[in-house]
């Protein structure tokens, strides 16, 4: 198992359970594949907030991940697997035949020692975790993760640790995949797909433990609406939980929109025609 529990030393331990999943390298990352990365604090270049509940945190490098696989038909060796703090999944080194170095997101069983590579077609039924191929040349019932929504754009979908999207069927040069949300949408069959799900599948039941752990990940607190005044927020006030304020009346954000059930979405976004089945099993609006 990946997940390690403490003995309770401390009141903190007592309820922490971390992450550690074993093969992990402990050499630093790889030198021409790191950038510096500046924290912004939630931040827009007027130094206005925009993004509440940022700040502080451990320094961190940013690893550029290769998204577009477009080194094809050259095998690449799988040397390590590494931790990434920007994400939740797992990346693995790989060396290239011609010496070309690259990060790709680590699919669940792969290894160091072991080979992947990129193809626009295949003669054969290789389709092991971490390759990469089109989805008009991969069978249905296959899952997938690092898929294309624009052919050449790199993969948007699924990427994060232990999720994946299943190849349903191929008609008329589109490839309907469903999500792990239960969506079911139309994607181009050009785009390029990689066989398996995400690495790290643990990191959702991983307990923190203690609030000072949440700060070293650059979190800041988080105070509740209806635990304010009702000059700091549109849920505060009330004698306790009343019915004029303290939580009893819709949630919304301080600045008043709904913060639970409101549909975001546009209604005319152009990538709307691609849904098939929403993620609560209705078809998209205006469809029948």
């Amino acid at each position: 198992m990946a997940l390690k529990s403490f003995r309770p030393h401390t009141a903190s331990l007592r309820f922490t359970t971390l992450n550690r999943p074993a093969g992990l390298s402990k050499n630093r990352p790889e030198r021409s594949l790191v950038e510096s990365k500046s924290k912004t604090g939630g931040r827009n270049t007027y130094g206005r907030i925009t993004s509440r509940r940022r700040g502080g945190g451990h320094k961190k490098l940013y690893r550029i991940i290769d998204f577009k696989r477009a080194k094809l038909d050259m095998p690449a060796k799988v040397q390590s697997i590494e931790y990434d703090p920007n994400r939740t999944a797992l990346l693995a080194l790989l060396a290239y035949a011609d010496g070309t170095k690259t990060y790709v997101l680590a699919p669940a069983g792969l290894k160091a020692g072991d080979t992947v590579y990129n193809a626009m077609k295949t003669d054969t039924n290789d389709f092991r975790p971490g390759n990469s191929f089109p989805l008009s040349v991969i069978p249905p019932a296959t899952k997938l993760h690092a898929v294309e929504l624009l052919p050449g754009r790199g993969a948007q979908i699924a990427r994060s640790a232990g999720t994946s999207v299943e190849l349903v069927a191929i008609e008329n040069g589109y490839a309907q995949i469903r999500m792990s949300s239960g969506e079911t949408r139309l994607v181009n069959a050009q785009c390029r797909a990689t066989i398996g799900e995400v690495s790290n599948a643990d990191h959702s039941k991983r307990s923190l433990g203690k609030a000072g752990r949440n700060r070293w990940l650059g979190k800041r607190p988080r105070v509740r609406g209806v635990a304010m005044n009702p000059v700091d927020h549109p849920n505060g006030g009330g004698q306790g939980k009343s019915k004029g304020g303290g939580g009893r009346q819709h949630l919304v954000s301080p600045w008043g929109q709904l913060a639970k059930g409101f549909p975001t979405r546009k209604r005319t976004k152009l990538s709307s025609n691609f849904i098939l089945v929403r993620a609560n099993g209705r078809p998209p609006r205006g469809k029948k």
